[in-house]
C-alpha cells in the first residue's frame, strides 16, 4: 500500500472513478466551529480527457462569478492543475444536493452567457487565454450527465 498522502485527491486511486461527478472530499473544522466542505467537481476522467486551456479559463471566471448567485458562503470554486475539474470550497454548508443544484444553475448560466467575465487585461492575468464557446461546450457535456454526478465510482460500491 502507497505511502499516506497529505493531500486528500493524491490518495484516491484515479483509475477507479469514473467522471463526471461531484464528491465531497473532506470537512475541516476551524477553530471557532465553522466549517468548510471541499468539493471535487470532475469534469473530465483523469489520464484520459482533459478541458483545453482556454475553455477552461472562461468557465472557471464564468463559475466563480455566477455560482455566487446560487449560493451562499462560497469560499473559492478553482480549477485543478489537471485540466480535469474544479474544487470548490463552501462555508458552513453540508448539503450535498443544493451544491449539485447550485452547480447545474451555475452551468446553465454559462450556456447562456453572451461573453465572459472579467475577460480583459485589467481585470485577467491572461484575458488572450478564453473561449466562450469552449465553456459553453464543457458545460454542456457536463450537463448531459448530471444524473450520474453522485456516483464517483460508475457503479454502486
Amino acid at each position: 500500500m502507497a505511502k499516506k498522502m497529505n493531500v486528500e485527491s493524491f490518495n484516491l486511486d484515479h483509475t477507479k472513478v469514473k467522471a463526471p461527478y461531484v464528491r465531497l472530499v473532506g470537512i475541516t473544522e476551524g477553530a471557532n466551529g465553522d466549517t468548510i466542505h471541499k468539493y471535487d467537481i470532475r469534469f473530465k476522467q483523469p489520464n484520459k480527457a482533459h478541458m483545453k486551456m482556454d475553455g477552461l479559463h472562461s468557465i472557471e471566471h464564468l463559475m466563480a462569478e455566477n455560482i455566487r448567485n446560487h449560493m451562499e458562503n462560497v469560499i473559492d470554486i478553482g480549477p485543478m492543475g489537471c485540466q480535469t475539474g474544479f474544487y470548490l470550497a463552501v462555508l458552513n454548508h453540508d448539503n450535498y444536493d443544493e451544491v449539485a443544484e447550485a452547480l447545474e444553475k451555475t452551468l446553465q448560466d454559462v450556456l447562456a452567457a453572451d461573453e465572459v467575465p472579467a475577460c480583459n487585461e485589467v481585470q485577467c492575468g491572461w484575458a488572450a487565454n478564453h473561449s466562450l464557446e469552449g465553456a459553453k461546450e464543457i458545460a454542456r457535456e457536463m450537463l448531459e450527465h448530471k444524473d450520474e454526478w453522485h456516483d464517483v465510482f460508475g457503479e454502486e460500491q
